[in-house]
């Protein structure tokens, strides 16, 4: 399900999934649907509440590390999924379980 609004996603961002919800600024391109899709996936693989501790945890150690807090998002694991195979829209049809652990 995808919700076109003007109030979330915060800031600069232009779309964001939330238990399985797109919030989004504008119509999206079907890249980036499907990118917010590949988030679903994994957000179901990790039973929700895993997907979102995990995804703070990573970016907490990756901020700590990289002390930038915008390459701590790009290196999530999630997100390096997600950017890697946005273009390749049958992706998630042979998309292998826990395919987001081989980019950590």
């Amino acid at each position: 399900m995808t919700i076109l609004n003007h109030i979330i996603p915060f800031g600069t961002y232009k779309a964001i999934n939330l238990f399985g919800i797109i919030f989004t600024k504008m119509p999206l391109q079907p890249s980036e649907v499907n990118h917010e899709m590949i988030h679903t996936r994994q957000l179901l693989e990790m039973a929700v509440f895993g997907f979102y501790l995990w995804y703070l945890v990573e970016w907490g150690i990756r901020f700590l590390k990289l002390r930038n807090m915008k390459q701590a998002y790009y290196n999530i694991s999630f997100e390096r999924e997600a950017y890697a195979n946005e273009a390749n829209l049958n992706y998630l049809k042979t998309r292998k379980l826990f395919a987001s652990f081989k980019y950590l």
